[in-house]
């Protein structure tokens, strides 16, 4: 018997170092794939922007819709199904969480985060395989010559950066912060405001990743040069004042920031933007929340592909979580707890999926539906194909659903597994910027 027990153990044993085998060689073989991916987006980098925009409507900006329904079942599998296993999960039913948050030594790791993303934003690499660069100075004197160590500075260098924090700070942007590809902000481990000034700014660029930061009171600013690149600056007009405004960009992941009470939108994304994910984010007191598409008659946005996922959409919001034009829109696993004239909007014949989320509707009693279709008729959106699926409405709240349910439209607004209504509440329970600290479990 004695035998019997050591040779079952050795055999155990043997499996479950073959097992972190495969996983280390899947992971290496991911790695040097997305390597090779980065370097053949990098070579791109070498013309103008404006040769750059003429060419966006190919694999960087316009993805076939059809062809990324066709890849979420094996990119799922690939990105996510690891993580399920004892040996690489915390357990919390949030995959992105589960996929780093467990590590104490989180600080020492901090770009195993870009391997995280779920979602149609998944393949966003932002900054990983570049250096790492520390903000120092809040200051933002010059939006022209910013100075060396200040989140301008960083986010135009043309060399992919992960860019962290030294310590806590409120930046106050003169100008918007216009972005450059290949850059990830990560204000893990300090509390990072950016607040009563201009806001960020992703246009014409490639793979961000931006994570952590509290946006809020965000302005209209402009009619001011305001630098892009080491090589570029130009003059711009008025900005909306938009927490974060995405135009025209593509890979790009928004997860686990604070955003509230801005001039114009808390997220936007328009003109051919796509390929984004927007996770575990707090919103709370606004207005117009988030608009996906530039307009009803901006056709080039029936490419767009958004996950909103995880998030918490709190006290003091009105409207649009999200309102949506022409593209494809998986909501999934979202809780609603607060919103004064409706939850999920659109127009221009978008296709929504909602899957898992917790809608808790007002007291208001003619404010229960959680979908609007903003200026059309009837005989116009009940061609629309908007679903329902596993969501939990609360306190009178009603979805009101539309087409037919065609199976492969609802294929290009898939883009992870739901999980059940039920466990939104402690899927979300972390939403917004988080309160890390060296040496401890985020």
């Amino acid at each position: 018997m004695e035998v019997s027990l050591r040779s079952f153990c050795v055999r155990t044993m043997l499996v479950l170092v073959v097992l972190i085998s495969v996983n280390a060689a899947e992971e290496k073989d991911e790695q040097k794939l997305r390597l090779k991916e980065t370097q053949e987006l990098l070579s791109s980098k070498n013309s103008s922007m404006a040769d750059w925009y003429d060419d966006a409507w190919n694999e960087h900006t316009m993805e076939d819709p059809e062809e990324v329904a066709a890849m979420v079942d094996e990119s799922i599998r690939n990105s996510t199904e690891r993580r399920k296993l004892g040996f690489f999960s915390c357990v919390t039913g949030n995959p992105i969480d589960d996929c780093w948050r467990c590590d104490p030594h989180w600080q020492l790791h901090r770009k195993r985060l870009a391997n995280c993303g779920i979602g149609f934003g998944r393949n966003a690499v932002g900054g990983r395989d570049g250096r790492f660069y520390v903000v120092s100075n809040p200051g933002d004197d010059d939006p022209v010559n910013p100075k060396p160590g200040t989140l301008r500075h960083a986010v135009i260098q043309d060399e992919p950066l992960w860019i962290v924090f030294k310590r806590d700070m409120v930046i106050t942007l003169k100008q918007e912060l216009i972005m450059n590809s290949f850059k990830t902000i990560d204000a893990r481990g300090t509390n990072v405001h950016i607040a009563n000034g201009a806001c960020i700014t992703i246009q014409f660029i490639t793979n961000v990743i931006i994570h952590g930061l509290h946006v809020h009171d965000c302005k209209p600013t402009g009619n001011a040069m305001v630098r892009s690149s080491p090589s570029h600056y130009g003059w711009r007009t008025i900005a909306d004042g938009d927490g974060i405004s995405i135009f025209g960009s593509s890979h790009i992941w928004i997860d686990h920031n604070s955003l509230s009470n801005c001039a114009d939108g808390l997220i936007d994304a328009i003109i051919g933007s796509t390929a984004i994910t927007i996770s575990n984010n707090y919103f709370t007191h606004h207005n117009e929340v988030m608009l996906l598409g530039h307009s009803d008659s901006y056709h080039r946005d029936k490419q767009m592909q958004v996950t909103i996922a995880y998030n918490h959409f709190g006290e003091g919001l009105i409207q649009r979580m999200p309102r949506c034009r022409h593209g494809y829109f998986h909501v999934v696993n979202n809780d609603y707890t607060h919103w004064e004239m409706y939850a999920i909007g659109g127009s221009a014949d978008p296709t929504i999926n909602s899957q898992g989320n917790r809608y808790l509707a007002p007291a208001n009693a003619f404010a229960k539906e959680v979908t609007k279709r903003v200026e059309t008729d009837a005989g116009v959106w009940k061609h629309w194909n908007w679903r329902s699926e596993g969501d939990l409405l609360l306190n009178g709240a009603y979805f009101t659903a539309s087409g037919a349910g065609a199976a492969a439209s609802y294929a290009r607004a898939s883009s992870l597994g739901a999980k059940s209504s039920s466990m939104v509440g402690d899927i979300t329970s972390n939403a917004g910027a988080l309160s890390c600290r060296r040496g401890r479990r985020c």
